[in-house]
């Protein structure tokens, strides 16, 4: 399986970026491009002083470019959205298949004091379900939000889904560089498959605080290994997949099969 991670700052209305990285991903043989969170839409600090009008304009733009990128090029195309429904914004991740659109909202959502996106978004707060799951070719994929590979209890609701690779749209800034290195090659490691994450560019620069989101998009292998990563710049990262490597990590690890064995039992 050959997939691509778009590392880019915010778009707004501007498609052109989009158009250029996707065809040249096109030649290349990618089926599967990842973007990460707030590319599509501005910052969650921006989106906060905009009106309900202009967000709807730009998702509106975006989807249908994307739509139009994904059938023209055969590319299903996986990217963070703020969609508005009844007057209220959901934080959703959009997936863009050449014959189909579809969207998962995230189920778990960054609530601190300085960046509440819980409180902000209208999402549904509920009992935690299989995030999006999709298969191209034969390869399948998992879904998550970047703040939900924090949580145990996402991964044990993909338990059975035996997912090859978990594509992760982030927005990671301030000084979490090392740590989200290493939540991503132990999750990759513990779940044997690989992990795929996109973390955008740019800056937002606030009254206080300057977030400086720092890219290093990274895949990590099932054995926990990083493969390939990205600097801090703009770039297109494209990357080879193989089933075969994660049943080798799954027979090898056999962490699936000493937790089978005793359920079993029980």
């Amino acid at each position: 399986m050959r997939a691509a991670v778009l590392q880019l700052n915010a778009q707004g209305m501007s498609s052109t970026k989009l158009y250029n990285h996707i065809r040249i991903a096109h030649k290349k043989g990618v089926k599967v491009l990842l973007l990460g969170e707030y590319v599509l839409n501005p910052f969650f600090k921006e989106l906060q002083s905009m009106s309900l009008s202009m967000i709807k304009e730009q998702a509106t733009h975006q989807i249908k470019v994307l739509k139009e990128l994904s059938s023209t090029y055969k590319m299903t195309i996986v990217a963070p959205l703020i969609l508005i429904k009844k007057k209220e914004l959901y934080k959703t991740v959009a997936k863009f298949a050449p014959s189909s659109t579809s969207y998962y909202e995230q189920q778990l959502l960054i609530n601190y004091a300085h960046w509440n996106e819980e409180k902000f978004f209208a999402n549904t707060i509920t009992e935690l379900q299989t995030p999006m799951v999709f298969s191209v070719d034969g390869f399948k994929f998992a879904v998550l939000g970047g703040f939900e590979l924090h949580f145990d209890e996402i991964f044990t609701t993909l338990k059975s889904k035996k997912v090859d690779c978990i594509l992760v749209p982030s927005v990671a800034t301030f000084d979490s560089y090392e740590r989200w290195k290493a939540l991503i090659t132990t999750r990759a490691f513990t779940q044997n498959c690989y992990i795929l994450r996109a973390n955008r560019i740019g800056e937002y620069q606030d009254s206080e605080t300057s977030w400086r989101f720092y890219g290093d998009s990274i895949l990590a292998s099932p054995h926990g290994d990083i493969l390939e990563h990205l600097g801090n710049k703009e770039e297109l990262m494209i990357v080879d997949m193989n089933h075969a490597d994660v049943v080798q990590a799954r027979r090898s690890w056999g962490f699936s099969e000493a937790v089978n064995k005793r359920i079993q039992e029980c």
